[in-house]
């Protein structure tokens, strides 16, 4: 397995690059392509997702039933993990848990979300830069990078099919090159069969939607005064976690392809610096101020130490 990693880390990082590739704004078009071609046809995917963890095997399909997305991801080795979207609604099922059913727009656990970002939005934070093309699972590729012009984020591969503009392959690296995730098409086939083999699930009866706890909307006393640039928060709550006597307050970003949170507890004796990185996933604890600063994201290390760093605390009224 590790030297089936280091094998397509060298291939992410090197094979297909030009001296005189450039940043071209048909790229971005291309892209954008991919968002809709992803959301819009019927189609299945047979792929691997490599990390550092290992390697998994995957089918996902999707197809339009009545205008909505009728989607199915299924883990292909092992024990049956499934993943269900019928228009709005995501259901779970894990061996040895309860299935349960929540809201959103699409399969996280799926298609990397490169794949559903708006590209217009990005637009002026990332280049989307052409590097040729090339052939994955027997199909002629576009291939593209997504490079953050202020070099604080990770960056990303994709390689498109030519004809249905679908990911064949998506690699995260790392500001160093290195590839932090992959996501590879082995087959897949675009075809109203697809639609056909989708129907049993568009009558099943699926798990009830669960009501996520929301915690309170209040201003707090402190805020980054740097983060990257194109971020936004989205999001903003106080809550009291389970491990936690203390409330935990957090502000959530996002640059639309990204996100990272910056949370706040009070600190005590067991407070200390930390620094934790797991693949994408950085979490870096500070203490400042009788405060225990924790940014958790989708960041490199040094980005998410500068955004703690930044914090700024108001004074007490």
């Amino acid at each position: 397995m590790k030297q089936l990693w280091c094998a397509m880390s060298f291939v992410a990082t090197g094979l297909f690059f030009s001296v005189n590739a450039s940043a071209d704004v048909s790229s971005g078009a291309l892209l954008q392509q991919m968002n809709v071609a992803s959301q819009s046809l019927n189609y299945e995917l047979s792929f691997i997702s490599i990390n550092k963890q290992g390697v998994e095997s995957l089918r996902y399909r999707h197809v339009r039933v009545n205008d909505q997305p009728l989607a199915q991801l299924l883990q292909m080795d092992g024990p049956r993990r499934e993943v269900v979207q019928r228009g709005s609604e995501i259901s779970y099922f894990e061996p040895g848990l309860e299935p349960f059913t929540l809201n959103g727009n699409y399969i996280v656990d799926s298609l990397p979300s490169l794949v559903y970002t708006d590209f217009k939005r990005l637009s002026p934070y990332y280049d989307f830069i052409s590097v040729g093309r090339t052939r994955i699972a027997d199909r002629l590729c576009e291939v593209i990078r997504v490079v953050a012009r202020d070099g604080t984020r990770y960056s990303y591969i994709v390689w498109m099919d030519e004809e249905t503009h679908l990911p064949m392959r998506v690699d995260l690296l790392d500001r160093d090159g290195e590839t932090l995730e992959q996501f590879r098409v082995i087959a897949f086939s675009v075809n109203g069969q697809v639609a056909s083999n989708m129907q049993t699930l568009a009558k099943a009866s699926l798990p009830p939607l669960l009501s996520l706890p929301v915690g309170d909307n209040v201003d707090f006393n402190w805020m980054p005064s740097w983060v990257p640039q194109g971020f936004e928060q989205v999001a903003s709550s106080r809550r009291k976690l389970p491990t936690l006597e203390m409330p935990v307050e957090s502000r959530l970003y996002s640059d639309g392809l990204f996100s990272f949170s910056v949370n706040i507890s009070p600190a005590n004796q067991n407070s200390s610096e930390q620094l934790l990185r797991t693949g994408r996933r950085t979490v870096m604890t500070t203490v400042r101020d009788n405060a225990e600063i924790t940014v958790v994201g989708e960041l490199p290390p040094q980005t998410a130490k500068r955004i703690a760093d930044s914090l700024k605390f108001k004074a007490a009224q």
